[in-house]
């Protein structure tokens, strides 16, 4: 009998490791963020695209001040988006995902209606931050002076766009990097108060 477990356990240990289907990549304040979730947002583009091969680091990244940011917005209790606004985003989704939208799920662990959860918190957090971040109405002068700093981005075929037939794009490019750079500070300052431990993967 001894000789048999023996043999048993020697089996045992000389078989290939165990796949490992998942596993922890962060804790953010008590939450945890899986490596299927991080797979999940990349495959179906929920995250922003990586610039380096190993898109992983930067898509937990995202996940981890979505947390962060959801957090807050749980806080304030925002309005819930329309269910329209919440199936058309999903069906961004699924248009963008084709004929993998089913198999990401699948793979994921993830149903059609967690997915809607995800979307619906998505959705409050474009709304908290349009109302917190978006009332920002730079002055003439300093429209004049993004303006002069950043004519490349306003040249045609070598030429410069006088200021006054591109003053809208102007305004609406300042505007957009000043509410970038607020939120972004914003963020460092919620991950510098929160607890956030990212496990080696």
């Amino acid at each position: 009998m001894r000789n048999v477990l023996a043999a048993f356990v020697w089996l045992l240990a000389a078989a290939a490791p165990p796949e490992i289907i998942d596993r922890i990549l962060a804790v953010v304040d008590g939450a945890i963020i899986m490596q299927s979730d991080v797979t999940a947002a990349v495959r179906l583009s929920m995250v922003p695209a990586a610039s380096s091969a190993d898109p992983i680091p930067a898509a937990l990244d995202a996940l981890i001040e979505r947390r962060l940011i959801l957090e807050e917005v749980d806080r304030y209790a925002p309005p819930d988006p329309a269910d329209a606004d919440i199936d058309r985003r999903v069906s961004e989704i699924r248009t963008r995902a084709g004929a993998r939208f089913e198999t990401v799920l699948l793979e994921s662990g993830l149903s059609v209606e967690q997915l809607r959860r995800q979307v619906r918190d998505d959705l409050r957090i474009e709304s908290y931050l349009q109302q917190r971040f978006g009332a920002m109405q730079p002055s003439d002068d300093e429209i004049a002076q993004y303006y002069r700093e950043q004519q490349a981005a306003f040249t045609r075929d070598g030429t410069v766009a006088p200021l006054d037939a591109v003053r809208e794009q102007v305004r609406a490019a300042l505007v957009a990097d000043r509410r970038s750079a607020t939120i972004r500070e914003w963020i460092t300052g919620l991950r510098r108060r929160a607890n956030v431990n990212v496990l080696p993967r």
